[in-house]
């Protein structure tokens, strides 16, 4: 064999070599990939959860005011855009994470305080104390006299924020500036928006129910089909009584562990609303329920009673405003929040910290390349008359009334900027991994024939 044949042999020993190296990295990646949470679990990689130990308690309790009994470090409150706490709203329990910035100015002569993590009455399962009870990626802005508390009793935490501090109002026990205090939630805004879709459309069209949705005015009523785990309802209108009033749920024929799905779908992204006078529901488990609101841009959850279940708001630009006396489960939006009690109505509005413990269909975690951008920087409005300083003008109207035109809204359809409706993205990782091995089959390939074709009757090797 010759110098130059044995020097030929060692580079194609060496390229085989490297392609095999890359084709076996992209099946780790493809194999890590499937194996992730959210992958083939069938919970979403984000979106409302089970508590986090802490000390997760047996059973939850309904609320009361007595002593704590339990701990939760799952996020209770998710909000991508900003929050505002506007009116005589009191409260947020459990561990609350703001992407955007955080502003408390409520109305004059409402109590001045607003609890985080803990509050007087609730599930009483608040996070570990001396941990952060409030992330703000943003700017924390406290109105004059306004206190922020992050305690109650011997309940305590701390409030992280990576903006600013802006107006006098204080926090208590204290807040700590921390540029990296919504680090770990990088990317959540959007598998928010991608799993919302996901639970609410199959391939562009909405997901097939289990069960019927019927609004009878004073109640609407939702029968399942009495035997899947997994009840699926499509609810492509709004929650409320004649002429908008309050109305009552009723669930039937849902089995007793069955995780319940409701679809508040607007496929022309309008105004939807749930005005209820509910109080504690039957023939469904607080813990396994979820209302998924995937498009609508303006949401409205009202009434005189409480409501149940975990909550879902897929769009980026959306205000979900919160004037209902509680709710009992997980908030998780993509869009912005506003805790409100609605003019001249009664305060003490509080989010109550309730683990969602269902299981939902497998999605993905977030767009692909191709699905085009998400209105990640789109502006995101705010009450008429409660927008904070700095905020673009001309969003009111589309606050106050239903329907009314969006800045984006003259593009084209209302969700023009919107993860498209069809099935589950891909993982990043998915995808690198199978780059990875059709680059490395494909080199190994090259070679090999290239060896072949140089090698005919009478070479020597």
């Amino acid at each position: 064999m010759s110098q130059r044949e044995r020097g030929t042999r060692r580079v194609v020993h060496s390229v085989v070599a490297a392609a095999a190296t890359l084709a076996a990295a992209g099946g780790t990646l493809l194999a890590c990939a499937f194996a992730a949470p959210g992958a083939g679990d069938g919970r979403a990689a984000a979106g409302p959860g089970p508590c986090v130990p802490g000390k997760c308690p047996a059973a939850y309790p309904d609320p009361n005011g007595g002593a704590v009994v339990g701990r939760d470090n799952g996020v209770n409150v998710f909000v991508g855009g900003d929050f505002a706490v506007r009116d005589a709203a009191a409260g947020a329990e459990g561990r609350v994470v703001v992407v955007g910035g955080f502003d408390l100015a409520k109305g004059a002569g409402a109590p001045l305080s607003y609890n985080v993590g803990a509050v007087g009455v609730g599930s009483r399962v608040p996070p570990d104390n001396g941990s952060p009870f409030l992330r703000v990626g943003g700017d924390l802005k406290l109105a004059a006299g306004q206190r922020l508390l992050a305690e109650d009793g011997p309940v305590n935490g701390t409030v992280a924020f990576a903006g600013q501090q802006a107006g006098t109002g204080t926090v208590s026990p204290k807040a700590v500036r921390d540029a990296r205090a919504v680090a770990a939630y990088e990317g959540v805004r959007e598998e928010l928006t991608a799993a919302s879709t996901c639970y609410a459309y199959d391939k562009g069209v909405p997901r097939k129910p289990t069960g019927t949705a019927v609004n009878q005015g004073k109640v609407t009523v939702f029968t399942g089909n009495g035997t899947s785990g997994f009840q699926v309802f499509n609810v492509p209108f709004d929650l409320v009584g004649p002429d908008g009033s309050a109305q009552d749920f009723s669930f039937r024929k849902i089995p007793a562990r069955a995780t319940v799905l409701v679809n508040v779908i607007s496929e022309s992204g309008d105004t939807r609303t749930i005005n209820t006078s509910a109080g504690a529901l039957t023939g469904v488990r607080r813990e396994r329920l979820l209302w998924n609101i995937p498009d609508a841009k303006v949401v409205r959850i009202a009434g005189s009673g409480q409501l149940q279940g975990s909550v879902l708001v897929g769009r980026h630009s959306s205000t979900t405003r919160l004037s209902v006396p509680a709710v009992n489960g997980r908030v998780f939006t993509a869009g912005s929040l506003a805790h409100e009690s609605g003019t001249g109505g009664p305060g003490g509005q509080t989010i109550h910290a309730y683990p969602f413990e269902g299981v939902l269909p497998e999605c993905g975690t977030g767009p692909t390349p191709d699905d085009g951008p998400a209105d990640i920087d789109e502006p995101v409005p705010f009450p008429a008359g409660a927008l904070p300083p700095g905020f673009p003008a001309g969003l009111e109207g589309l606050l106050g009334r239903p329907g009314a035109a969006g800045p984006d809204d003259a593009a084209g359809p209302a969700d023009v900027h919107e993860v498209p409706r069809q099935g589950p993205p891909m993982r990043a990782s998915m995808a690198v991994g199978a780059t990875l091995m059709a680059v490395g089959a494909a080199l190994a390939l090259a070679v090999l024939f290239r060896t072949r074709s140089g090698s005919g009757p009478g070479r020597r090797m």
